[in-house]
């Protein structure tokens, strides 16, 4: 046996890791190696812990075998077969290393380097390049080639020996193979002059994001990288900047100009990223205390080693100038901000909210959490309402967007979560993506996502506009259903009348695994003439034909997953929508294995969190009514305080009791609900009517227009916790940096709680999961240790399933038996007319992030600069609208101006737009309609007029000054 210490788990193993069962012995070097069936030489080689020489080979794309280096020798086979591209046999004999092999090698290398800068001491990726390695490996000291013809010298004079230049360029004329850098990303660089034509790149850019943004240009010699045509850069192709390119790359071609500018990294800390649900995990990487970059942590579960623009390069607002370092407060919101200690900040605090609870009584302060600060920090915050002002005023934005999900799942299936892992994907056959656009919301999903559908797995898209997904390359077949906004419901009931009336039901699942005599009740409903394709499509403006096609090829196409966003759930029948994709996956048997299931796709990085800690006026962590008194006797015996029997108010609740006079504190950690929530001057007049207005955020955003404190919070990179990501998965913070403001904002928390009077005495975030593990039955054996051992674990983890649970439902639903619930179609209440003829729907864009303070506080600001209307041709002629003009855009809540883009993405009477930028302020425009169940928001529909404008309305005049006032701050005392 071989006495050898197995690789490190950050080795480039080369290849991908194969997926099977069976495994194969061979010989490597004389020592016997066990590896998977299909695994390639040079893996089983490295997982033996023996490096082979590699340039074209990384294990993240398929192999190439292009650049010759990691030749290997086998018994019974002529020549040096490349070791990337051969799979292993039972009983193969390898050799990789010899003396034949060494100068094979050696003259492979010598051969690249030939037409290579000799910079290294004063190239970026000095240190940190696989050229540079593998010349050391392969032992090369020196060229023999002359100098000739080469793409690395900018001049024709640099590119030829002496007596050339004299006889055929005395000038030192331009050399035409040589391509200057290209700077226009504001990311990263790419130096065609040191490009090796490896096409790592290229098949990251087709493999791993899907965007095919890479291809190489020329042949032989003049072969090279090209972003597009002649006249494209890298900022004006397709390229999404998600940074595969650069990872891959194994030279200084593409870089991170942070890297340049700073120097290579020296230390690594692994995390997670505060964007979107996904949950990427990164290597923060560090020199000495600068954030240098963050790389794609290949072991992450969620992203396996892969990120888009905003995780892997929009970290920089973590150091903005316009981040308060300082607590502010003030006396009443007319005055400017004066700064203060914490101890001045939090007197000040504490003195306000006694006093209001002496005037007004205990329920006349609340919390509002947040779903991007970490599960502990959510879990104190909400205690702090319940433990210290004695009331269940706690509400967050995870209800304002996806409380449906919660309701409608835990109807129906009995648990208030998605049931895969995102790996599930893997194993779809035919995928419903409703509501949601993944490429700009969810990207690293999407183009796992994207790589399933190059693989044969059939799309149904039901969304008002056509998403990018629709345009995946090399996809074998979609369907569009181009619905009108408001008539979820009606479509998903028109889908499951097809699937019940043409017997494609899968009887068998439903009665095994539901309540067969509520499916006979829900049948009989779901079979009624007024469901069908054709009754519904005047409704709907689903071609019925299209809506058959569906709904066909989901019940008889394999392993049917269906994925969904806000486009579901921020409706007026949002529970009712998430009860109708629960009724289709029962119907269809498609719950409880790989590749099938129902799965939300969370907007913030912790909405999933947020949820579970008991965020909600109604719930205590882990999705348990404040009204069962065995629930609420945990929390009393260990807070030794009485819980309030009776649910809180929600966030719309609290700003009307506000108005009214009854409402007069609020503690806001996190959320800019000022920008966020519908009818943005019904919360303007709720802020503004309160005494006491908490601010617990990293910049001076809208909502801290009407606040009397400011608390400053510190970012992602200086926290420990943990995210729960949009698969239940709990993945560990970690400090990457300490806290800029002095506090992490648990301990701001504590702070504020004990000023109150508390007696808080938690000194780390792990006694904080301790506590939540101790009292909630989901998360029951989580704790930082085995974080730490296992990287990360899917709730319900408990002593049921101690490892974690990545799929649910497997033997049966938490509730016992799937419960099919019918699903009434009730319009909204929002209606179009003579006024307001077109219908608005929002949404989300792929660089920047929710209300934008933090993409907007960063170069992702280059390609999406301002929010647009989206408005299709017709509407936009009749109206007289030419492209990139001022638009005003009317509801009956309000209006705002913002500039038009003309695009048939949208259908004849509807209007599209984003909610990035406050100048815009879009939610000024929606309703305060809600969901029936919840109280979620309908931010997909509302009834709208668009026409030419001269420039901001009255309303984003008077508000931009308003804000302009609120943000004065006094000079510091000296």
């Amino acid at each position: 046996m071989k006495d050898f210490i197995l690789p490190p788990k950050d080795w480039d193993m080369g290849t991908p890791l194969p997926k099977s069962d069976a495994t194969v012995t061979l010989k490597i070097d004389g020592f016997d190696v066990t590896v998977p069936e299909g695994t390639s030489v040079m893996r089983a080689a490295m997982e033996a812990g023996i490096k082979i020489p590699k340039l074209c080979a990384t294990d993240s794309v398929e192999a190439f075998g292009s650049c010759r280096l990691c030749l290997v020798e086998i018994e019974g086979r002529r020549g040096t077969p490349a070791s990337c591209t051969t799979p292993v046999t039972d009983g193969m004999a390898v050799t990789t290393q010899s003396d034949r092999l060494h100068k094979l090698r050696k003259g492979v290398m010598e051969l690249y380097i030939s037409d290579h800068p000799l910079d290294c001491l004063t190239c970026g990726a000095n240190g940190d390049c696989e050229l540079q390695d593998m010349a050391g490996m392969v032992g090369l000291r020196d060229v023999r080639y002359t100098k000739g013809d080469n793409h690395y010298a900018p001049t024709a004079a640099g590119s030829l020996s002496l007596n050339d230049i004299r006889a055929k360029v005395p000038d030192g004329s331009d050399n035409a193979r040589y391509i200057p850098k290209d700077d226009s990303n504001p990311y990263f660089t790419y130096d065609p002059s040191k490009c090796i034509v490896c096409s790592r790149c290229v098949r990251a850019c087709e493999e791993v994001q899907g965007t095919f943004a890479l291809t190489i240009e020329g042949r032989g010699f003049d072969s090279r990288v090209s972003f597009g045509g002649a006249s494209d850069s890298v900022l004006s192709s397709d390229c999404v900047s998600c940074g595969a390119c650069v990872q891959a790359c194994p030279t200084a071609t593409l870089q991170e100009k942070s890297v340049i500018e700073m120097g290579t990294p020296d230390r690594s800390v692994i995390t997670t990223c505060a964007y979107c649900g996904v949950g990427c995990s990164f290597k923060a990487e560090l020199n000495g205390d600068k954030l240098v970059r963050m790389t794609p942590y290949k072991h992450g579960k969620a992203n396996r080693g892969h990120s888009c623009v905003k995780g892997r390069f929009a970290y920089g607002y973590a150091s903005h100038p316009d981040r308060i370092l300082n607590p502010m407060i003030r006396d009443s919101i007319d005055e400017p901000w004066r700064e203060v200690t914490w101890q001045e900040a939090l007197e000040f605090t504490a003195t306000r909210l006694k006093g209001i609870r002496e005037t007004y009584g205990r329920k006349s302060l609340g919390v509002i959490t947040s779903s991007r600060c970490t599960n502990e920090e959510t879990y104190l915050v909400q205690k702090l309402t319940r433990a210290v002002f004695e009331n269940n005023n706690t509400d967050t934005c995870a209800r304002v967007c996806h409380s449906p999900t919660g309701y409608g799942l835990g109807q129906t299936f009995g648990t208030s979560a998605g049931t895969q892992d995102f790996d599930s994907v893997e194993d779809t056959d035919v995928v419903i993506v409703i509501g949601a656009n993944p490429t700009d919301g969810h990207p690293v999903f999407a183009s796992r996502l994207k790589k399933r559908l190059r693989e044969g797995a059939e799309l149904i898209v039901i969304d008002p506009r056509r998403i990018d997904l629709l345009a995946t390359p090399h996809m074998s077949g979609s369907h569009h259903l181009p619905l009108r906004p408001g008539t979820n419901v009606a479509v998903v009931s028109a889908l499951a009348h097809v699937i019940v009336t043409e017997g494609l039901a899968d009887e068998a699942f439903i009665r095994e695994r539901c309540d067969w005599d509520e499916f006979q009740h829900y049948a009989e409903f779901i079979r009624e003439d007024r469901h069908s394709p054709e009754a519904t499509e005047m409704l709907t403006g689903v071609p019925a034909q299209k809506l058959r096609e569906a709904a066909r090829a989901f019940a008889k196409g394999g392993n049917g997953a269906i994925y969904y966003g806000l486009g579901v759930t921020e409706h007026s029948q949002g529970s009712t929508t998430v009860m109708g994709i629960a009724n289709l996956a029962m119907l269809t048997g498609n719950i409880g294995r790989r590749g099938v299931g129902v799965n939300p796709l969370r907007g913030q990085n912790n909405v999933q969190g947020s949820c579970d800690m008991g965020s909600f006026p109604h719930e205590l962590p882990g999705y348990r009514h404040v009204k069962n008194p065995e629930v609420r006797a945990i929390y009393e015996d260990l807070w030794k305080v009485k819980i309030d029997p009776e649910p809180g108010l929600r966030i719309p609740n609290m700003l009307d009791a506000a108005v009214e006079g009854t409402f007069k504190g609020l503690y806001v950690q996190g959320e800019d609900i000022l920008q966020s929530d519908p009818d943005t001057k019904h919360v303007a007049a709720g802020l503004a009517a309160m005494e006491c207005v908490i601010v617990h955020d990293l910049f001076l955003n809208e909502t801290a227009n009407y606040a009397h404190v400011f608390l400053p919070g510190s970012s992602f990179l200086e926290k420990e916790g943990t995210f729960t990501n949009a698969e239940r998965r709990i993945n560990r913070v970690r400090e990457v940096m300490k806290p800029m403001n002095g506090y992490a904002d648990w301990e701001v928390t504590q702070l504020l709680a004990n000023a109150m009077g508390a007696g808080w005495h938690y000194t780390h975030p792990a006694q904080i999961m301790e506590e939540i593990a101790a009292t909630t039955p989901a998360f029951a054996n989580v704790t930082y240790d085995m974080l730490e051992e296992k990287g990360s674990v899917q709730w319900p983890c408990n002593d049921d399933a101690p490892e974690g649970t990545p799929l649910m439902h497997v033997d049966g639903f938490v509730r016992g038996q799937g419960r099919f619930i019918v699903t009434e179609y009730v319009a909204t209440d929002e209606k179009t007319g003579p006024r307001f003829p077109l219908l608005l729907t929002t949404g989300r864009i792929l660089s920047q992030y929710n209300v934008g303070a933090q993409t907007r506080r960063t170069e992702n600001s280059v390609w999406h600069g301002e929010d647009l209307l989206e408005i299709h041709p017709h509407d936009a002629e009749n109206r007289g609208i030419q492209e990139g003009a001022w638009i005003r855009l009317a509801s009956r809540s309000g209006e705002t101006t913002l500039r038009a883009t003309i695009t048939d993405r949208v259908s004849p009477g509807v209007v599209y737009t984003t909610f990035h930028h406050p100048d815009t302020q879009a939610n000024v425009v929606t309703t305060d309609y809600s969901d029936w169940a919840t109280n979620c928001p309908e931010y997909k529909v509302t009834a709208v007029q668009v026409a030419p404008s001269n420039g901001p309305s009255e309303w984003q005049e008077d508000y931009n000054a308003q804000a302009a006032q609120s943000r004065r701050i006094l000079p510091a005392a000296e």
